[in-house]
């Protein structure tokens, strides 16, 4: 293994440890619970589910996963049969991700370069071990009694674990390129989710009502402003100097707002200028405003270039998750694989 790729391969490791301990947390933290009500014992007699390659998938492990997530299906179905059609559903998605589980570790193992260091199995298991468990290590050991599981399998689990997910990782990477041609048919074939309402990027000044306060008196600080914007003063820093609402510091900057976005006592003068103008003075109940067109985009289609990113970052997505789903067919199609 060149030195390079070796740094690669730990690099993508480390990135994987967090993900991975959530996981690990989340099957730890459900050990103790009752168990899931649900018919796999109906379904696989024998309480085996499947078998990839050598390993042997069991009725247990689909209950380990499955487990924290029996809350969330519960919140979500409206009824005791909605539940049962979606546990089942999760049930056939979890006996499929533990079958590619496998088929993608034996795709790993197969070339002799890649190795996962030992150090960071290691550390990954310490790091579970104090965080979910309170660096008790009997406390450990008595989740893996109940689970019959011995702290080499386990090790071997966490293995495995990464693997599954640098694999995965790199399936998506590979697909990080998309050409100009796509972009555009994509462009054309959905310009409906382009089109853009009228906006203005939004600066604003506002003055307070103190108690007492008259509206000549608001206006008289308005007015301040105004003159300084004669004299050639920046928005900005007139914002940052005098202005008492809550983006001062940032030059009174609102980023882009629609109209629906504000009252229609500030969006209708507001939408009536154009780039680098300014309202008059707005007075209100709750104090006076000043508000500033830093820039203008008009209802419409989006030209392309602007898009252009939000478009490729679409079609990356799409890419890699057809990508992955061919090379799962292909490993599916060259692994040995039973359904019980």
């Amino acid at each position: 293994m060149t030195l390079g790729y070796r740094f690669f391969l730990r690099a993508a490791c480390f990135v994987l440890v967090a993900a991975l301990s959530a996981g690990r947390a989340a099957q730890a933290q459900t050990a103790d619970n009752e168990p899931v009500k649900d018919n796999l014992d109906l379904r696989f007699a024998n309480g085996i589910a499947a078998i990839a390659e050598d390993k042997v998938i069991t009725v247990d492990e689909i209950r380990r996963e499955i487990a924290p997530l029996v809350p969330q299906i519960r919140r979500e179905a409206r009824n005791e049969k909605e539940f049962n059609e979606k546990l089942e559903a999760l049930h056939d998605e979890i006996i499929q991700n533990l079958i590619d589980r496998v088929l993608i570790v034996k795709e790993f193992r197969k070339d002799e370069k890649k190795h996962i260091p030992e150090s960071y199995v290691d550390n990954h298991l310490s790091e579970i071990i104090i965080t979910q468990f309170d660096n008790d290590r009997s406390k450990f050991l008595a989740y893996l009694r109940g689970r019959g599981t011995t702290i080499r399998e386990y090790r071997k689990e966490v293995e495995e674990d990464i693997i599954y997910n640098y694999m995965r990782q790199q399936q998506r990477k590979s697909q990080s390129i998309v050409s100009p041609v796509k972009v555009e048919t994509f462009y054309n074939e959905n310009k409906d989710k382009f089109y853009q309402e009228d906006s203005v990027h939004l600066r604003l000044i506002q003055f307070r009502r103190a108690d007492g306060e008259t509206d000549d008196q608001l206006k008289a600080q308005t007015d301040q402003v105004v003159a300084r914007m004669k004299a050639g003063e920046k928005f900005e820093d007139i914002a940052k100097d005098v202005s008492q609402d809550t983006r001062r510091t940032k030059g009174g900057d609102w980023g882009w707002q629609k109209r629906s976005d504000l009252k229609p006592e500030l969006s209708d003068p507001l939408f009536a200028l154009k780039k680098g103008e300014m309202t008059n003075p707005i007075i209100m109940p709750e104090g006076a405003f000043l508000l500033y067109v830093e820039d203008r985009k008009y209802a419409g289609l989006q030209p392309i270039d602007e898009v252009r990113p939000q478009i490729e970052q679409i079609l990356v997505q799409q890419m890699a998750r057809t990508n992955t789903e061919h090379w799962l067919e292909r490993l599916r199609r060259n692994g040995y694989v039973k359904h019980y």
